[in-house]
Formats: structure tokens, C-alpha cells, sequence
């Protein structure tokens, strides 16, 4: 599973063998969420949120979805290339909250 960003003790992570829609596993505490992706042209038009395991607190969903919006097609790409074009990735964590 590849850590792709954490951010304010979220942890982003593709799971091996990732099928679509696109998406991305949010970790916090034990806790994971999905978050879809869907894109037309190039371009995230839509996100869904899915609770798949545990519970979310409040304010650590507040901050999944600022993340989210402000990287959500960086995060399709990053997902892009890992699934379709077997890039490897750095996990890069952002400490400074997101505005």
C-alpha cells in the first residue's frame, strides 16, 4: 500500500491491485475512508467520501476534504500513474494547514 501524502496525521495510500473508479484510501487512527474520484477530460468533476472503516472524527473530515479539494487532480494523476504507467512515488507530508 503506498503512502502518498499524509497530511494534518491523515495518511493517503493506493492499495495494491486498484481497480476503478479512481480513488484513494484515507487513514486516520484506524479509521479509513474512500474517497472517489471521477473525471471526464482530464479533469476531477466530482467527489464522493464513503466511510469504510471506523469513524472519521469532525474536524479530521474537515480537513480530508480541504485536502482533497485543493489537490484532487494531482491526486488523479498520482493515481494515473501509478496504476497505469507504474510510477513510483515519494510520499510527501504537508505539516502547514491548508487555507
Amino acid at each position: 500500500m503506498p503512502k502518498i501524502y499524509q497530511y494534518m496525521g491523515i495518511v493517503f495510500k493506493f492499495w495494491s491491485n486498484e481497480h476503478d473508479p479512481i480513488h484513494i484510501h484515507a487513514e486516520y487512527k484506524g479509521a479509513v475512508m474512500v474517497v472517489f474520484l471521477y473525471v471526464k477530460n482530464g479533469v476531477v468533476t466530482h467527489v464522493r467520501y464513503k466511510e469504510y472503516v471506523g469513524k472519521f472524527p469532525p474536524a479530521k473530515i474537515k480537513d480530508l476534504k480541504t485536502f482533497v479539494s485543493a489537490n484532487k487532480n494531482t491526486l488523479s494523476f498520482a493515481w494515473t500513474q501509478f496504476f497505469e504507467n507504474d510510477v513510483r512515488f515519494k510520499p510527501i507530508t504537508i505539516t502547514r494547514r491548508i487555507k
